[in-house]
């Protein structure tokens, strides 16, 4: 694993923006990054996608003993009213796309380390699937690259279609200013469209519940079926929540309730008492003492690397701010290889339980919205 300096592109904005990419640059200084890439071995990819795969075949295992001992929700901030509905969800196994992207730390030595799963509402899928290939196909077309997340996506789409009501696909997301999350779900919309699927879209906020009191988007058409790229967390304290869990049979929720167990950091602790040898995972705990002298304590459903404080040998070492108030678990820090100044996290997306890409996102020493996305090859 290495990191090599690159000339950008001539005109890469205007190159970026034709593939979807219409925030490619923040506050003045590129989001999308190309002044560098970062190298990997083939040997080296392979270790990450086994890392990710055996992640995913342990978060299986929390889920199913959650499942069977929900007293160990009370620690997640799941409202009481949800927990049942969530369970019943869990042990029914509907559809899902069961996609997300696991952000680990890595040196190149020894095993990935575990941060966070990001399976709820991830975004960076365009920067991954589509933008970063299309780069590596410009400036470096004779090497490989970790990027099958695209076509796993649409083929998840596709198989998953026949249990849609007419094959038809609500998208929903939230308003936001700087347009990532548009971007994504409107990237995600077009996959669903490529395998076959009709689409609608409609703002979250335009979602309400009719005389009947059935789930239906702005034009008063019932959604049978909905992508949203808005926290569960959210949805259940909006006050259309209790109506929206209350009526699952109705509606098929894309990612499902569900996710709201692995999305949640209160589940790190649980997989260190799982399985507290395994080389994926860094201790985790609510516990600050039992995770040792050097840690990261993060709320629970805290998002952006915000609220995030690191504590070294008694001294706090690192500090960001955040409206997050969630209660907090301490993970064993895990120091960062550093690049050019910067640190980067190393984002594995799965699909299906399966490897499906690499998105890299590089800043200081807690990755926050202000962190770059760098492209990456295979190269040996």
């Amino acid at each position: 694993m290495d990191k090599r300096r690159l000339r950008p592109r001539e005109g890469w904005q205007r190159i970026v923006e034709e593939q979807g990419l219409v925030w490619h640059t923040q506050d003045g200084k590129p989001y999308w990054d190309e002044s560098g890439c970062y190298v990997f071995t083939l040997k080296e990819i392979e270790t990450l996608e086994r890392a990710a795969e055996r992640c995913h075949e342990l978060f299986l295992e929390a889920g199913d003993h959650l499942a069977k001992r929900p007293e160990k929700l009370a620690r997640f901030g799941i409202p009481d009213w949800c927990i049942d509905p969530l369970l019943a969800e869990w042990k029914r196994d509907r559809p899902a796309l069961d996609y997300g992207r696991f952000d680990f730390g890595w040196d190149g030595k020894g095993e990935p380390k575990l941060f966070e799963y990001n399976c709820d509402t991830p975004t960076a899928m365009l920067e991954c699937g589509v933008v970063q290939w299309q780069w590596k196909e410009e400036v470096f077309p004779a090497n490989d690259q970790f990027t099958s997340l695209h076509d796993k996506l649409i083929d998840r789409w596709r198989y998953m279609a026949r249990d849609l009501p007419g094959q038809r696909l609500w998208v929903t997301h939230y308003g936001d200013e700087l347009h990532e999350d548009t971007l994504t779900a409107t990237y995600m919309r077009d996959l669903a469209e490529q395998a076959g699927l009709e689409t609608r879209g409609v703002l979250i906020d335009r979602i309400g519940i009719d005389g009947e009191g059935r789930i239906v988007d702005d034009e008063d058409y019932l959604i049978t079926a909905i992508f949203k790229l808005y926290p569960w967390e959210w949805i259940v304290a909006e006050d259309y929540g209790r109506e929206i869990v209350r009526r699952m049979d109705a509606t098929l929720w894309l990612e499902p309730i569900w996710k709201m167990l692995w999305s949640n950091k209160a589940i790190l602790p649980l997989l260190s008492e799982l399985e507290p040898k395994h080389p994926n995972l860094l201790p985790a705990s609510w516990d600050p003492v039992s995770v040792g002298s050097r840690h990261v304590a993060k709320p629970i459903l805290a998002r952006e690397g915000a609220n995030i404080v690191i504590s070294e040998d008694g001294r706090e070492t690192g500090r960001t701010d955040g409206p997050y108030t969630s209660p907090v678990i301490y993970q064993q820090l895990y120091d960062l290889p550093e690049f050019d100044g910067a640190y980067p996290v190393l984002g594995v997306w799965t699909v299906g339980g399966e490897a499906a890409g690499l998105g890299i996102r590089e800043g200081g020493r807690i990755t926050g919205d202000e962190a770059r996305f760098v492209p990456h090859i295979i190269e040996g």
